[in-house]
């Protein structure tokens, strides 16, 4: 990692869309070289990585995006986060879910202009990226733990959308902060409930009553209070292609929200035969999932942190960005993509956490004194 040209200079694909943000919100211009310049199928940005700048040129006034002919290298200078309440549109294609481009979106968001509200489109809920139930239910619940108000704060699903075709739509509404409020958040508390949402498009209701009641078999031993709503889908609200699949959410008595989901891209009457192993995966009966999740779930749980493996990137960001305050925050294993937001945090701010192992219970302490961002939509000079 160099400097050329005033440009902070990085090799290959991983961290994308943590390296969009943080050098957006630390007005860091930044080039990248080598993008999976060695693939030679195909070399270059992947279209769920493309559509990921036109989101941020969407957002944002005045950044100047510049990719070279075989994609393999691209440079970037942010400018302005303005968000707005126009009713903005991006259509975020069918490589990956509207859950890719969420994270780096939502704190995108609040340190814009003006409030965004925007529509997503394309596919809301697959087995790659977080469901946008579960950024409703988990990631919105972390933003307030961190002080963003609950007003101009939501998700709402207008239609669902699963692979291969997509058509789903939700639109994303987030307020403003000044500065975000540093956080003691190390008891994750016993879990009281647990609440979820099963969904079904273009199949029969019966795939989620089966679902339910998997689950139901697994948790209840351990917790009568759990609720799972069903959410049927007809028309044009149930997107293009058939499937169903499961959100859940444990909530602890110290606020805390554990989540876990997963969809299945339902194909009937259809030879799986020449299908990927991931694709033949997918097509597992509705009792089967519910049973995987519910036991992921409860993996998650035991894992002892205040946030799911899922979200850890989520927290860490949400840390470095507070002002130059401590913050104290306890996970459980530390995730790739945890480990990989660590790394982007110090490459970008400058900043360290520090990290302290509990071995009873082998989940993991992390401090770090905040980065102090405020809200002042710098622009690149």
């Amino acid at each position: 990692m160099g400097k050329t040209g005033g440009h902070k200079v990085l090799k290959g694909s991983q961290s994308f869309r943590q390296r969009l943000l943080l050098s957006t919100l630390s007005s860091t211009p930044i080039l990248i070289e080598d993008i999976r310049a060695d693939e030679t199928s195909e070399p270059g940005l992947r279209k769920h990585e493309i559509s990921l700048l036109r989101l941020f040129e969407t957002v944002c006034d005045d950044c100047v995006v510049k990719i070279n002919e075989t994609g393999t290298k691209v440079k970037y200078k942010p400018g302005t986060i303005v968000g707005g309440r126009q009713h903005s549109s991006h259509d975020c294609g069918l490589t990956r879910s509207i859950g890719y481009f969420l994270e780096p979106l939502i704190i995108l968001g609040l340190f814009a202009k003006q409030p965004l509200t925007i529509s997503l489109k394309g596919i809301t809920n697959d087995f790659k990226d977080p469901s946008v139930d579960a950024f409703k239910s988990t990631a919105l619940p972390i933003l307030k733990r961190f002080g963003v108000p609950s007003e101009g704060l939501d998700i709402k699903v207008v239609s669902r959308g699963l692979p291969p075709n997509g058509g789903g739509e939700v639109i994303l509404s987030l307020p403003i902060v000044q500065n975000l409020t540093a956080v003691n958040w190390i008891d994750e508390g016993f879990v009281k409930r647990i609440r979820g949402i099963t969904f079904s498009v273009r199949v029969s209701v019966q795939f989620e009553n089966s679902m339910i009641k998997a689950v139901r078999g697994i948790v209840n031993p351990f917790l009568s209070d759990v609720h799972i709503f069903s959410d049927h889908r007809s028309g044009p609200q149930a997107g293009n292609s058939p499937g169903f699949g499961i959100s859940l959410v444990a909530e602890t008595t110290t606020g805390c929200f554990i989540s876990a989901d997963t969809a299945v891209s339902h194909v009937s009457g259809k030879d799986t035969s020449g299908l990927a192993d991931d694709v033949k995966k997918s097509l597992m009966p509705p009792d089967e999932v519910g049973m995987g999740i519910a036991n992921v779930l409860i993996r998650e749980i035991t894992q002892c942190g205040v946030v799911d493996s899922t979200h850890q990137g989520l927290l860490f960001l949400l840390c470095a960005l507070c002002p130059q305050d401590v913050s104290k925050v306890r996970v459980g294993k530390l995730s790739q993509h945890g480990v990989e937001t660590l790394k982007n945090i110090r490459d970008f701010l400058n900043l360290k956490f520090i990290i302290k192992p509990d071995l009873n219970s082998q989940s993991v302490f992390l401090k770090c004194i905040g980065y102090g961002m405020k809200n002042l939509s710098r622009k690149v000079s």
